[in-house]
């Protein structure tokens, strides 16, 4: 039935919908894929950082299917649903304190494009600066914010004004120390406010927390601690990106918390509710009034079986300790592969925080040549039964994101993978 159903159907799917893999998913539990053939596949993907509490979370599902009995849908606008005061009740408790306002979408790309607009509103002034490398969504508003590769903008131009570009602090590309790239990438936005946006045009800064598709690169404290100076003596909204990087991903509920460093505008999604299309855009109240009533809002944002789905999410987080699990397997994780680094000098670096970890490959000191190991190992190891993505500019880094509560033989299991892939490619 499956291979009649996949032969009848999947050369119908759009060609312009890219493809990594090609089996057919059947179930999945916890940290595996099961596909329709019976392979059992380790998937360090987690559908892109949203699968957090692993697939299928038992409470996640309880959750979903309870409230389903109860209500699918009540619009935000005429319904004040149950589900929605939990999740907010939830997420006071993991916000930093000044954050105390929330706003409800269905995906990334909607909370950034609503992050934007209420930073625009909140300081009636139009222009944005975003950095080399960052990735905020595929709506013609975050095209116009993403950096990261080409092929997300090419052939939809043009895409609206009013955003501007500065050098992120990418150390390891850049051949600094992480001191060094805070000082030069502080420098460097310091002079495009005296160049190309006066800070009085400047309605808001906007950075990953941990930079995602561009390479999994995190920013020196001592950069975030900069962005916040700037903006606080300019009057500038500072808004973290933390759809990838939130909920759990590097061991604390927020990648902020590493920095000490506190945005106007936080936006979320992904991991948020382990599956169920939800976003958010957290804030403070003063900044979230100065909006016309009205002027944000959509169909499904805030829908009642996603906020339970996030109500679950938490609370399974919390209870099960997995902020600390995914710091613990992160350190197992890290000091496999840079014991793997020391065999292979075609890695390059290997980063991260948490379970957040990226390994970037370079072949006589180009980015770009590393890219056809990088996609052969990536399948080598689909061959051997674990699922792995690629990012960044060049796609040659390997980003591993397993679930927040992958066990130690799991992540044993990975290296072991991992390092028999690098054996077949390298």
């Amino acid at each position: 039935m499956t291979d009649q159903l996949y032969q009848d159907n999947f050369s119908h799917m759009t060609p312009a919908w890219s493809r990594i893999f090609n089996f057919v998913a059947d179930r999945a539990e916890g940290a595996y894929i099961y596909t329709d053939d019976g392979k059992k596949l380790l998937d360090f993907t987690s559908g892109i950082g949203v699968t957090n509490t692993g697939h299928c979370h038992p409470k996640v599902v309880e959750a979903i299917r309870e409230q389903a009995g109860l209500f699918l849908h009540a619009q935000a606008n005429i319904v004040v649903h149950k589900p929605m005061l939990q999740l907010i009740e939830e997420l006071r408790k993991i916000v930093p304190p000044s954050i105390d306002s929330f706003y409800f979408a269905n995906s990334g790309a909607e909370a950034l494009e609503n992050a934007v607009k209420i930073a625009r509103a909140a300081t009636g002034r139009q222009n944005i600066i975003v950095f080399n490398g960052s990735f905020h969504g595929r709506t013609a508003q975050t095209m116009a914010l993403t950096t990261s590769k080409i092929g997300y903008r090419t052939g939809f131009g043009p895409l609206p004004a009013g955003i501007y570009v500065s050098p992120f602090p990418y150390a390891f590309h850049m051949n600094m120390t992480e001191e060094q790239a805070s000082a030069y990438a502080l420098e460097q936005l310091e002079y495009l406010l005296a160049s190309q946006t006066a800070p009085k045009d400047t309605a808001a800064i906007l950075i990953e927390s941990v930079m995602g598709e561009g390479g999994y690169i995190v920013p020196p404290t001592s950069f975030m601690k900069g962005l916040r100076e700037i903006c606080d003596k300019h009057g500038i909204m500072l808004i973290f990106d933390e759809v990838q990087s939130g909920f759990g991903r590097t061991g604390k509920w927020f990648a902020l918390e590493h920095f000490g460093v506190v945005p106007d505008i936080i936006t979320a999604a992904k991991g948020i509710a382990s599956g169920m299309p939800l976003s958010a855009v957290f804030s403070r109240t003063d900044i979230m009034k100065k909006l016309d009533v009205g002027s944000i809002g959509g169909t499904y944002g805030g829908n009642a079986v996603a906020c339970a789905a996030g109500v679950a999410t938490i609370r399974a987080m919390r209870d099960e300790k997995m902020l600390e699990n995914a710091t613990d397997k992160g350190i197992q994780l890290m000091t496999g592969l840079r014991k793997l680094q020391e065999e292979y000098p075609q890695i390059g670096d290997v980063r991260g925080k948490g379970l957040m970890v990226g390994t970037e490959f370079i072949i006589d000191g180009s980015q770009a040549k590393a890219k056809p190991l990088v996609k052969e190992i990536v399948h080598k190891a689909e061959e051997m039964g674990m699922l792995l993505l690629s990012c960044g500019t060049y796609d040659n880094t390997l980003r591993w994101i397993p679930p927040l509560n992958v066990s130690s033989q799991q992540i044993h299991d990975g290296l072991n993978i991992f390092s028999e892939a690098l054996k077949k490619s390298a």
